[in-house]
């Protein structure tokens, strides 16, 4: 059976997909940025002398990783204001959902590359009187952030993805506003594909710069 393409209708929704756009990009930037900090602190606590940090560290890490994030999704915005009396809005769900998940995975991260760093330089910050702390960020963190770029930015393109699961909590994401016009235009074929394509432009510039960063890391090293 064929299909004939219509494009010309879906025009008329244009401006609800670059409003979903927008939600898109902004919702990813601050996922991003919070995911970071909650990586950093993770990170550093795996490394800590304290047995406790390492263990609450590690569960934390371990399961969010472990647990699909549409699961996590509908856990924090219907079973936590039933467990805990906390009701988070739709969109607050979501921010400490992705922030927390991404937030796991920059964790393992940041710690790989912070291990990567040759032990015999802390030893020898040490040795010169400086304090741990003083050590990891004028020594370890400078080198372990060159080498954590090209993964933490990988990472940072799978949240631009990951945000379109939102959806399911009606956020007016780019997926849900796409949702919207695929149902009143009843041309879901044309509306998902120019959804898509959104998906790619935005995102195809991210991955060229990635693959500069690990090429000039990799002849630096």
């Amino acid at each position: 059976m064929s299909y004939t393409w219509n494009f010309d209708i879906v025009w008329g929704y244009r401006w609800i997909l670059l409003s979903g756009t927008a939600v898109t990009i902004g919702l990813t930037i601050a996922v991003i940025v919070f995911g970071l900090v909650a990586g950093l602190v993770a990170a550093i606590a795996q490394l800590s002398r304290s047995p406790v940090l390492r263990w609450m560290s590690w569960a934390y890490i371990e399961m969010f990783r472990l647990t699909p994030l549409l699961v996590l999704l509908l856990w924090f915005y219907y079973a936590l204001p039933i467990v805990t009396g906390i009701k988070l809005d739709a969109l607050t769900a979501s921010i400490v959902t992705l922030t927390l998940y991404g937030g796991s995975f920059y964790a393992e991260i940041i710690r790989g590359g912070i291990v990567s760093i040759d032990s015999g330089q802390s030893e020898a910050g040490m040795a010169l009187g400086m304090t741990p702390a003083r050590v990891m960020r004028r020594i370890v963190l400078p080198q372990a952030i060159k080498r954590m770029i090209p993964p933490l930015m990988n990472q940072s393109i799978i949240q631009f993805k990951n945000t379109s699961l939102v959806s399911v909590l009606a956020v007016p994401d780019l997926l849900y506003q796409g949702q919207v016009a695929a149902m009143d235009t009843y041309r879901a074929l044309e509306v998902y594909t120019i959804v898509a394509a959104i998906y790619v432009v935005v995102l195809l510039p991210l991955t060229v710069v990635v693959k500069r960063a690990e090429k000039r890391l990799a002849q630096s090293n």
